[in-house]
């Protein structure tokens, strides 16, 4: 076999749970499920890490490749849509991921008449966060709510876009656990340029920083991870229009 070379496996199906069939499962009622299962033959998961996969900023990374709020994050969604997920792993064997969603009798709002309900306008917002594919999510919601994006996956880079151009952004949208420089520092930093930069701080229950901190920095809203579509929409809307106020 190659190196690096392997199966990736993904399922879906669906599943009822009876009361004598929910036992393994003691988050979830009886009742009708989608189940995704994810599963690969990679190296596995060591024992002592299973327990912390899901911790925000738990990674196994090197420093700059991960924030460790990925697994975090899915945690949080699939938690938020009343389902669960459970975690099975054999180092040298592989890992399986068991995805479970309640299956919703009501017909669903698509996206599109969601997204139409929330507030937007077209101002342009500088989003900043080291984890790429955290980027790439906020940055659909932004622009689907009619914002204009810009993106970086380093603070260092984001800084050093800000002060080229200072008053072309009217939010900066920041993580805070990002390497050589964290949320922060990075605000300090661009409030030094443009002090009446309203800012949005990112954190995952993170011990290094609370919402009375930011304040005293002087970021406008400070926001704790996962977040939630809606939330995070109305919350940019209030900080701008705060801002404009």
């Amino acid at each position: 076999m190659i190196e690096n070379e392997g199966i990736l496996e993904v399922t879906l199906k669906n599943v009822e749970l009876f009361e004598n069939t929910s036992t393994p499962y003691p988050d979830l009622k009886p009742g009708h499920y989608v189940n995704l299962i994810v599963s690969d033959t990679g190296h596995g998961i060591p024992h002592e890490d299973i327990d912390r996969i899901f911790d925000p900023y738990f990674t196994t990374k090197k420093v700059g490749k991960g924030s460790g709020m990925g697994l975090a994050v899915i945690h949080g969604i699939i938690k938020g849509h009343n389902g669960t997920i459970l975690l099975e792993s054999e180092q040298g064997k592989g890992t399986t991921f068991s995805i479970f969603f309640p299956v919703i009798e009501a017909q669903a709002i698509t996206d599109s008449a969601t997204l139409e309900e929330l507030p937007s306008r077209n101002e342009t917002i500088l989003l900043v966060d080291d984890e790429e594919s955290l980027v790439k999510m906020g940055r659909q919601i932004l622009e689907r709510l009619g914002y204009k994006v810009e993106t970086r996956t380093s603070s260092i880079e984001a800084l050093e876009l800000f002060t080229s151009k200072p008053d072309e952004f009217d939010l900066i949208i920041t993580d805070m656990a990002m390497s050589k420089m964290t949320g922060d520092k990075f605000a300090n930093q661009v409030l030094k340029e443009r002090p009446d930069m309203p800012i949005i701080l990112c954190t995952g229950l993170s011990e290094k920083i609370d919402e009375k901190t930011a304040s005293k920095i002087g970021i406008a809203e400070y926001i704790e991870k996962p977040l939630d579509m809606s939330d995070f929409a109305f919350e940019v809307r209030k900080v701008l229009d705060n801002h404009k106020g």
